[in-house]
């Protein structure tokens, strides 16, 4: 998959820096060892921070940066990563959706970094490009309806939206027949994280989901 960052948005977020992972694994309903993992980072992030506290991650923030950028409110169309801590601080629990989703929200949890997670292989074409969504362009966010993404970053493929920092599309979502993943970890605060993060999914991915093959490639 060639992933490139349209100059629209580059001219807006000169800082960001991107990775992405590919994978072939095998998805479960539940994978107890990762909740494990999940929960005791729970634990974790309760003991040290708040819901105040939550924007002034830096991954977050830059995030949040990069929304008014483009023309979008963050705090009311959440980044995703933020989304998720603020549900733990407010003493919520995590979604439990399948082994792949479960994995792609705990390494954004740790990293503060928003995660797009696809089913290549519903992906259209080889092509994905970064800019900004357009007024009135349609997008199904998942499990949330038609989504203005008009000033939202988003990656397109061949024929429209496919993923934002604060929902990825109906359309290229992953389910349990799900073999092959895309995972886009998004740093709009630059390279500080970016790998770890990556090395981060890779690492969750052999040990819960049977990853037999596994890339990374930067981008920007």
């Amino acid at each position: 998959m060639n992933i490139s960052v349209s100059n629209e948005l580059k001219s807006l977020c000169p800082e960001f820096k991107g990775a992405a992972v590919e994978a072939w694994v095998t998805n479960t309903p539940y994978n107890e060892g990762l909740w494990q993992e999940i929960n005791s980072f729970t634990e974790e992030l309760r003991a040290e921070s708040d819901v105040d506290a939550c924007k002034e991650q830096y991954a977050i923030a830059a995030t949040r940066i990069a929304y008014r950028r483009c023309g979008k409110d963050p705090s009311r169309y959440r980044p995703s990563a933020e989304a998720l801590r603020r549900r733990l601080l407010r003493g919520m629990q995590l979604y439990q959706i399948d082994t792949l989703v479960d994995i792609i929200n705990l390494v954004s949890l740790r990293s503060g970094f928003s995660i797009g997670g696809f089913d290549a292989d519903k992906i259209q074409g080889n092509q994905l490009v970064l800019g900004i969504g357009q007024e009135g362009e349609p997008y199904e966010g998942i499990g949330r309806g038609v989504l203005n993404i008009e000033g939202l970053p988003v990656y397109r493929d061949a024929i429209g939206g496919i993923g934002t920092p604060t929902s990825d599309h109906e359309r290229t979502k992953m389910d349990l027949g799900t073999i092959h993943l895309l995972a886009i970890i998004n740093g709009y605060s630059g390279e500080l994280g970016l790998q770890e993060a990556a090395k981060f999914t890779l690492d969750l991915l052999r040990k819960y989901a049977n990853m037999t093959e596994g890339t990374v490639t930067y981008f920007d």
